[in-house]
């Protein structure tokens, strides 16, 4: 009878060890799922950049080998006020390239708030560069040699036209820029620009909620002067671009005025 019982310990304590085991290899199976699919994500965006950043500079090529004479024959600008377009690309590449390194730094990183700051910071660069690069790449077409697939007439927009593209694309390369030097001056400080951000908001927050009443006088304040000012055009909010005072959007990146 001792021995059926000390058997029978012996057994439910076997399956306790074995449930442990299971226990531990299914934990880790599911920490190693995570950690691929983690890798796959920061990888797939490494390797999705460095494929843009390839056909950029064949689009470059192109730019420089075909598009500048094409643009020069159908509207009579000299090659030297076109260089705008290759700055355009040449920008596209370099963004393409320290965009495509940020995500092996962000896959290092380890600390939640600086990877907010840099989540953030790494954000509105490839929201600027994507809007950037369909500008060069798709806004550019129309203005290049095309044929309308119903009949045989090829479209030309006017020079007015092709000037207000002008001003949209080297607007948005000056504003990528920005972006780009922007979130390499955080990576190269370490992000450390992060404590105190936050620190100057609590303080603004704080310094807001105590004087909530004088807050709403200067706002109303700081209303009135910009209507004094319409003829210089208005500052974007968002890109800080100067748009002209007769449009209600944004140029560069379409943000509303209102």
């Amino acid at each position: 009878m001792l021995c059926s019982f000390h058997f029978q310990g012996c057994f439910l304590l076997k399956l306790k060890l074995l449930l442990l085991q299971y226990d531990e290899t299914d934990a880790r199976r599911e920490r190693a799922k995570n950690s691929l699919e983690r890798y796959m994500h920061y990888y797939e965006r490494w390797a999705s950049n460095q494929t843009s950043r390839q056909k950029a500079q064949a689009d470059l090529l192109k730019a420089e080998k075909d598009q500048i004479a094409n643009l020069t024959d159908i509207f009579g600008i000299p090659e030297t006020q076109l260089k705008f377009i290759i700055e355009a690309w040449s920008q596209i590449i370099e963004c393409r390239r320290v965009l495509k390194w940020t995500y092996a730094y962000g896959y290092y990183l380890d600390d939640k708030i600086k990877s907010e700051f840099f989540e953030y910071l790494q954000g509105e660069a490839e929201s600027g560069l994507e809007r950037l690069h369909q500008c060069a790449e798709k806004d550019l077409q129309i203005f290049l040699p095309s044929v309308k697939s119903d009949s045989t007439e090829t479209t030309t927009p006017t020079v007015a036209e092709f000037g207000e593209f002008r001003v949209k694309l080297a607007g948005l390369t000056s504003v990528t820029r920005n972006y780009f030097e922007n979130l390499v001056q955080a990576l190269e400080a370490g992000l450390e620009d992060v404590r105190a951000t936050g620190q100057a908001a609590g303080t603004s927050s704080t310094a807001t909620s105590s004087k909530k009443g004088g807050t709403k006088s200067k706002k109303k304040q700081h209303t009135a002067p910009s209507s004094d000012h319409t003829d210089d055009g208005w500052p974007c909010e968002r890109c800080t671009f100067l748009n002209p005072p007769t449009v209600d959007a944004c140029s560069v990146c379409e943000k509303s005025r209102y």
